[in-house]
């Protein structure tokens, strides 16, 4: 069995919060001359793994001075009030859109329960516990949270939600990114490298302020990103031009969609053909299944959010 904690350099360990499959998941563990912060934390079924990973690294959970959600989606931070009972010391800090939604979930839990339902909601994310206000932060573009003395920059970086925030890490020079710069799983690797899709998940997918975000990430010249969905990858000019590709081919796939009869299967099955298309094309050697079912939440979630951005008023 794959260890659920991996050191990758510069005081930064990956956490795999065991949500829905190994691998898949990923929150971020800092730790800078004896301090630490958590970016991203997963949903409640992780906060243990979160917890003993700090006892792992020798580290008491007084060491633990911040809480840094990229945004509030729940495989995100739907376990940060759970997490945030435990650590004493820390502050949770986040986008001031987002922010009231962790201080006040009762939102965040119906516009979850709209895509999920409460069946789902109950086993996969547990009922999510409110923040103390007096204990959050808003953050605000270029904006840097000091880790004892490391600076973690905060960008505003919009596309995936409104309400989402990037992280630059110069000591790494790696930019922790959500789900801004897309997905990456491990089991599409190949000899050409990592390949990567975009998330359109619901409700505020909008595709050129994504673009922007990518290559405003891209302007820095980080030599690594690290993805929630997952891991570090590396090859980020390749990955910043597959991104904006497929962003681009996406809304050419769904654009003659947007009134059509059937359109959620319609659209599930133009994702499909778009995604095994470019997984041959990476050279991929999965059969076509296995990579659905890798894939199978995610042309869901994208097909639905797409649905969403099909039919706002276009300005």
């Amino acid at each position: 069995m794959r260890d659920f904690l991996e050191d990758l350099g510069h005081g930064v360990h990956a956490i795999d919060t065991g949500y829905v499959r190994p691998r898949f998941d990923a929150a971020y563990l800092i730790v800078e001359a004896g301090r630490a912060a958590f970016i991203d934390c997963g949903v409640n079924h992780g906060v243990t793994r979160l917890l003993q990973a700090l006892e792992r690294l020798h580290l008491g959970v007084d060491c633990v001075d911040w809480v840094l959600p990229t945004h509030v989606h729940l495989d995100h931070a739907g376990g940060a009030g759970l997490l945030m009972q435990a650590l004493p010391n820390a502050r949770l800090a986040t986008h001031p859109r987002g922010l009231r939604h962790l201080i006040d979930p009762s939102q965040l839990w119906a516009g979850a329960m709209a895509v999920y339902g409460e069946a789902e909601m109950e086993r996969s994310y547990g009922r999510i516990v409110a923040v103390p206000a007096e204990r959050t932060q808003a953050l605000a573009d270029g904006e840097i949270v000091q880790l004892a003395g490391r600076a973690l920059r905060i960008l505003d970086t919009p596309g995936h939600a409104r309400h989402h925030v990037c992280i630059w890490d110069e000591k790494s020079r790696g930019v922790f990114t959500g789900d801004t710069f897309g997905i990456s799983y491990r089991e599409f690797d190949t000899a050409q490298g990592p390949w990567i899709f975009p998330t359109s998940s619901p409700v505020q997918f909008e595709p050129e302020a994504m673009k922007e975000s990518v290559r405003r990430i891209l302007a820095l010249g980080p030599e690594v990103l690290y993805l929630t969905h997952y891991g570090r990858i590396g090859e980020v000019p390749q990955l910043a031009a597959m991104m904006i590709e497929l962003i681009d081919a996406t809304v050419a796939e769904v654009l003659p969609l947007r009134h059509a009869d059937e359109r959620h299967e319609r659209m599930m099955a133009a994702l499909r053909g778009l995604y095994l298309e470019r997984l041959q094309r990476h050279g991929c050697q999965l059969a076509p299944e296995v990579s659905m079912r890798l894939l199978d939440m995610d042309v869901e979630l994208n097909a639905q959010g797409l649905a969403i951005w099909l039919d706002r008023p276009q300005t």
